[in-house]
């Protein structure tokens, strides 16, 4: 019985670890998309060209 308790406790602690590493990896890619994504905008409000083709009803 302690070494079914004690296996538990070991495969949990690992599963966490390796939660915790795939959420830190893709909240820095997270964070890096939202830059490029945000300079992609900036880029476009200060490009010259106002042609929108929006037709209004």
């Amino acid at each position: 019985m302690f070494w079914k308790v004690v296996g538990i406790v070991a495969v949990v602690w690992i599963a966490l670890a390796v939660v915790g590493v795939l959420v830190k990896s893709l909240f820095s890619v997270l964070v890096i998309g939202a830059v490029i994504f945000g300079l992609y905008l900036l880029f476009k409000a200060m490009s010259g060209s106002d042609t929108h083709d929006v037709t209004r009803l």
